[in-house]
């Protein structure tokens, strides 16, 4: 029998998937120190993004052959080093999309009506201070009419650029090595002839950084790559500009963007993603004019379900191809 360990936990269909097909899947937690001695037993093992398989572990389990991340990135693998070592790799691309899009426009909302402050200080001093909290927070603005610059054009790219448009925003997308792209723009419980396809024109990264309101990344960022935008990018925008990291930490040089923040170049920032994790920078955390969560950008119900289908139906067809 397949043993399978879910190290990081697995929704429970995909769960009762694995299981149907007759595989024995744990889902007891094993710590990071205890990870090899107790994955030689499996052959295959499951995480998110708190479990590293490491080269160390990866040689210390001679037994595994497959690897499977619940999400899109793989920095918490050795991916180079499992493929030498002739093991599978799978990741869930697809299914967490919608949530972290939304999670953008979370953001986004908060911050052009300083929900961030608002909720903060209406428990504390709404009632003494009403009129005061009121004149501070009546000047929003509308997204509708905007332009949000999109930088990464990948499937969580597209996602963010469909509710965007949905909204009356101007996108700019910047996507490597595309001078055009497309995406499909459906509806709720709509027929297949309600189903549309949008080109789109991509703009040169500098254009981008000059004429967007707000700025929004969706790249894959390798552990000690250089930040996709730092002082240099920070002096090519607009004054005010509103940033949004749900990607990757160190996509945008922390340092410089306190100092951008605190200039007012960057008039607020939405992140859900850190350097430190699990220990952020607390300057940052702290900061009035940041928007914080913590990693949460495809922890939803819809996603998490979607995720472990997805990741279920392929280690299946991997080991029953392989069987």
């Amino acid at each position: 029998m397949i043993k399978i360990l879910a190290n990081d936990g697995i929704d429970t269909i995909g769960k009762k998937m694995l299981t149907d097909a007759g595989f024995e899947v744990i889902t007891d937690k094993v710590s990071q120190q205890d990870l090899a001695k107790e994955l030689v037993n499996y052959d295959a093992i499951l995480v998110r993004s708190a479990t590293k398989v490491t080269e160390d572990i990866i040689t210390a389990c001679p037994n595994l052959r497959l690897i499977g991340r619940a999400g899109v990135g793989l920095d918490n693998i050795d991916v180079e080093f499992a493929k030498y070592k002739g093991i599978k790799i799978v990741n869930t691309p697809d299914a967490s999309s919608q949530s972290v899009a939304e999670l953008v426009y979370a953001h986004l909302f908060g911050m052009v009506r300083f929900l961030h402050h608002s909720n903060r200080q209406m428990p504390e001093n709404g009632v003494d201070k009403f009129p005061e909290l009121k004149k501070n927070y009546s000047q929003g603005i509308e997204l509708r009419g905007k332009t949000i610059g999109i930088i990464g054009f990948g499937r969580i790219g597209q996602a963010t650029a469909r509710i965007a448009l949905g909204l009356g925003m101007n996108v700019m997308p910047f996507k490597l090595h595309a001078s055009e792209v497309k995406i499909e723009f459906d509806f709720f419980h709509a027929s297949n002839d309600a189903v549309i396809m949008i080109k789109m024109n991509t703009v040169p990264f500098e254009d981008l950084l000059a004429k967007s309101d707000f700025i929004t990344l969706h790249v894959p960022f390798p552990k000690g790559a250089t930040p996709v935008i730092g002082k240099k990018e920070f002096e090519l925008m607009k004054q005010g500009v509103g940033i949004v990291n749900t990607s990757r930490g160190g996509a945008v040089n922390e340092t410089d963007l306190l100092d951008a923040l605190n200039t007012g170049k960057v008039a607020y920032a939405g992140l859900d993603v850190f350097v430190g994790e699990p220990k952020p920078n607390k300057d940052l955390l702290e900061h009035p004019n940041v928007s914080s969560t913590p990693h949460i950008g495809a922890s939803t119900k819809e996603a998490q379900e979607r995720i472990g289908i997805e990741l279920a139906q392929k280690v299946i067809d991997f080991f029953m191809h392989q069987d």
